[in-house]
């Protein structure tokens, strides 16, 4: 055998088109999606149909199986509604509403997003601050830290009306506030109680990352313990402070829905929800549980986008 055909390695023969195709990313996220709307659709007719058949049964109306599904998915007030008929609420409520008017979801959407982002940025804010303290004061990583940790564990379902109510009062009665800047402030506050607990944690991790050799050697090159955290623990806890605001931003979301519940607003994600459990509109609940998603979505691929520029900007390539 000669040297030539000893070194011979065989290349794999590439991948077709079509195996390429049916391997990628969208090919599975379309048969999830499809996956889920089937099980909509099958959800909402198990749910619907004994409803309708008492509905035909009081009309005395005999429908064929093909009109007995059509008039099931075409309920007003479904107790499931069909993807379809979210669809099209969602669409009318979004595209052909008039965006200044609570009867907009774009208008219901940016309520909710002001006082998301508010509360989203002094969450991370104060979770920055609280790691840097915890990372550099012994005494508070001792004394804070198991008080960060606890303080999720009281659900926010039933500390939420609490904390709202309370700042609502306190801002209006002795602050003399108007209703609308109160409710913003109160479910800010919720939003942030929800954001700073995983910035905090994350940033703890992040702080502490640096291997001990590299903060050794900016010991012995006399670094400061500013210049340490400048140029070591900083750039090395930006990776873990994004993925920790992944989860903070949606957090955040979820506290200014829960928080516009107790306060009694007439606009926002939460309001609507709330609107359609005492009216029994269903499908204008689910449509306002889309567009959160929706907005959730944004939120979260807003941070993920600002990840890749920062980490380009430092040098670290295309990620």
């Amino acid at each position: 055998m000669s040297a030539a055909s000893a070194t011979y390695t065989r290349v794999p023969a590439r991948r077709g088109i079509l195996a390429r195709f049916l391997g990628s990313r969208f090919v599975a996220v379309t048969v999830v999606v499809i996956c889920i709307v089937a099980i909509w659709y099958l959800g909402a007719f198990l749910l619907d149909a004994p409803f309708q058949r008492d509905l035909d049964q009081r009309a005395g109306v005999t429908r064929t199986p093909i009109e007995f599904i059509v008039a099931t998915y075409s309920q007003p007030k479904p107790t499931l509604p069909a993807p379809h008929q979210v669809a099209i609420d969602t669409y009318k409520s979004v595209f052909l509403a008039n965006p200044t008017k609570p009867s907009s979801l774009l208008y219901n959407a940016w309520v909710t997003l002001s006082s998301t982002l508010a509360g989203f940025i002094s969450g991370t804010l104060l979770g920055i601050l609280l790691a840097v303290g915890i990372v550099h004061v012994k005494s508070l990583d001792r004394s804070l830290m198991p008080w960060v940790i606890s303080s999720q564990t009281i659900p926010i379902l039933a500390l939420a009306p609490i904390l709202v109510v309370v700042a609502f009062n306190l801002l209006t009665g002795q602050m003399h506030l108007p209703n609308d800047f109160s409710r913003f402030i109160a479910k800010a506050l919720i939003s942030t109680y929800l954001s700073f607990f995983p910035v905090t944690v994350g940033m703890v991790k992040g702080l502490r990352s640096p291997d001990p050799f590299h903060l050794d050697l900016m010991r012995t090159y006399s670094a400061t313990p500013f210049q340490v955290f400048r140029k070591l623990r900083w750039p090395a806890s930006l990776p873990f402070l994004f993925v920790s605001m992944k989860i903070a931003v949606a957090a955040a979301l979820v506290g200014a829905i829960v928080a516009e519940l107790p306060t009694g607003a007439v606009a926002g994600i939460g309001a609507k929800l709330l609107l359609g459990s005492y009216y029994s509109q269903s499908i204008q609940m689910w449509s306002a549980l889309v567009v959160g998603s929706i907005l959730a979505a944004l939120l979260v691929t807003a941070v993920g986008v600002t990840e890749r520029l920062v980490m380009w900007r430092m040098g670290g390539g295309r990620r």
